[in-house]
């Protein structure tokens, strides 16, 4: 019996820990909202709670509950506590980023925090909430069971919603360009013009273009998103449907794109890039940025969990999905394409050429 309610417990406190995991996400979008990890960088060294909280713009009533905060957000990896003092100086613990606070740091070039708060946003939260209700319906995603219309639809009305849209998309592509255009570069070698698809405000494509000058780029996306942005000297916005007419180019660049469709939606975008690039043997080619989902696998680590996570997004936001290389493999070849190449060099993401 004993061993039964030690059993009990432990599946008790799973579910607990389970259905709290969003605890995490609340926690760390206060932490970024109250400018902790920018409060901790501006201090040049690990910071004593009465410093962090001098530090923030809160009531000081509240002052007391900081700790307990930040007791979450170290455990779950987001911050560090170091011992302060040497010797036989007795000083209290201080507060100290992790590669992963570093990456919300505000207005660094790497950060990822304008994705992080609109992955945590209340919009994306409702979305959730509709799950189980859309499950049942006939609604084509669980964003239009939350909110009446489609994603798309909903951010194109949404102008404000919209701009923190692509601004997370371009936080997201920060670190990605990077690899791109130092360790990638033979992608990019060799071609003449490039059309990002789906592209948004061209952070990816503006790096490609500054680091090959003789590469002409061309941003590819809907109106209300390429409206008012300036073209550099080999960087151009169009505005368009991908559904419709692709303008032509040496390579197609799909980043982040297909995984927000259906099957069917993926190969017809596939089929319309084939029309715009030339044949294999002039170099004509589609370049592919998304997750490839491992099959198989038993021992899953943090980039694998991060895939599965990302893959319920897509099917929440989208009713669309990550794919195996297999799902992959029968979109590319039912689209008219001879092949591809699958470079996992990305992290959770993988960089794909595919030849016509």
């Amino acid at each position: 019996d004993a061993m039964k309610s030690a059993e009990l417990f432990k599946a008790q406190a799973h579910i607990f820990k389970q259905v709290f995991c969003f605890t995490n996400g609340a926690s760390l979008k206060c932490a970024v909202q109250l400018g902790i990890p920018d409060a901790i960088d501006n201090h040049g060294k690990a910071m004593t709670l009465s410093e962090l909280t001098d530090a923030l713009p809160i009531n000081p009533s509240k002052a007391p509950h900081i700790h307990r905060l930040m007791r979450i957000l170290v455990t779950a990896g987001f911050f560090v506590e170091e011992r302060l003092g040497n010797g036989k100086e007795e000083k209290a613990n201080g507060y100290a980023l992790t590669p992963s606070s570093r990456l919300l740091l505000k207005n660094k070039p790497l950060s990822l925090r304008a994705s992080a708060l609109t992955m945590l946003d209340p919009v994306t939260v409702k979305t959730w909430n509709a799950l189980s209700e859309w499950f049942q319906n006939e609604d084509q995603t669980a964003f239009e069971t939350a909110h009446g219309k489609n994603m798309w639809d909903f951010f194109a009305e949404d102008p404000g919603l919209s701009k923190k849209f692509n601004e997370s998309m371009a936080s997201d592509s920060q670190l990605v360009t990077e690899v791109l255009v130092t360790k990638c570069k033979f992608v990019f070698e060799g071609l003449t013009s490039m059309v990002d698809v789906g592209g948004g405000t061209g952070t990816v494509a503006g790096a490609i273009a500054k680091t090959f000058p003789s590469l002409r780029c061309t941003v590819f996306d809907l109106p209300h998103v390429v409206a008012n942005l300036e073209p550099t000297e080999n960087l151009d916005f169009v505005a368009g449907d991908m559904f419709g007419k692709i303008p032509p180019a040496n390579a197609i660049f799909l980043k982040w794109v297909l995984h927000d469709w259906n099957d069917e939606d993926c190969v017809k975008i596939l089929k319309n890039c084939k029309r715009a690039i030339p044949g294999k043997e002039k170099g004509g080619k589609v370049i592919i940025v998304d997750i490839i989902m491992e099959t198989e696998k038993h021992d899953i680590d943090e980039f694998d969990y991060a895939k599965m996570c990302m893959d319920m997004e897509m099917l929440v936001l989208c009713n669309s999905k990550e794919r195996t290389e297999k799902e992959l493999a029968m979109l590319v070849s039912e689209a008219g394409f001879s092949g591809y190449k699958i470079f996992p060099v990305l992290g959770i993401r993988s960089l794909i050429e595919v030849y016509p």
